[in-house]
Order: C-alpha cells, then sequence, then structure tokens
C-alpha cells in the first residue's frame, strides 16, 4: 500500500524539477562517492552527518576522564570507588566494542 500522500510528494517533486530547483545541486553530474560498506551505506551516512559516535568512543571519554580524576585523587577512599568504576568502564568497553565489529 502507497503512503496516503503519495500522489501529492510526486506532484511536489515533479513541480520542483520543473523550476528547475534540482538543477544546480552540489554534485551533479558526478559519481557517488565508493562506499566500503554499501549494505549499510544510508546507516552510515546519516550517523557521520549526525556525529553520532559508538557507544565504546563514548565510553572511552569516560574513562578518559576518570583516569584524569583518578590522577588529581589523594583521599584513598574515592580513589578505591574510581578505580571500581574504571574497571566497570573497561568491561563496558569491551563489550561495546564487541557489538560494534559484529
Amino acid at each position: 500500500m502507497d503512503h496516503p500522500l503519495i500522489d501529492l510528494i510526486n506532484q511536489r517533486i515533479a513541480e520542483a524539477e520543473a523550476e528547475g530547483a534540482f538543477d544546480d545541486l552540489p554534485g551533479a553530474g558526478k559519481p557517488l562517492p565508493p562506499e566500503d560498506d554499501p549494505e549499510n551505506a544510508l546507516i552510515n551516512r546519516v550517523i557521520r552527518e549526525n556525529r553520532a559516535e559508538p557507544e565504546f568512543v563514548t565510553l572511552s571519554r569516560t574513562l578518559r576522564k576518570l583516569r584524569e580524576e583518578l590522577a588529581s585523587t589523594g583521599d584513598r577512599t574515592k580513589r578505591r570507588d574510581i578505580l571500581k568504576e574504571m574497571s566497570m568502564m573497561e568491561a563496558r568497553i569491551e563489550i561495546a566494542r564487541k557489538a560494534w565489529t559484529r
């Protein structure tokens, strides 16, 4: 079943095309860039354009901050808590990396 507005959408596209709205688009007439993963090309492009990143990258930044906090903390109790949190973070990073490569 088509989208209920498909006729309107097609009409608007045809009007824009007739008015030349698509004539001077960047990259017009050039081949599409090669894609390493054609099957997931769309999702990869959306991720890049929205500056999304894999979870393990985000977690690695958090781990880096924990290391900085550990280096600047002298309190033994606080250091122990930070070390526990770092250990958990390292495990989460490893899990996220494995999930990313599947």
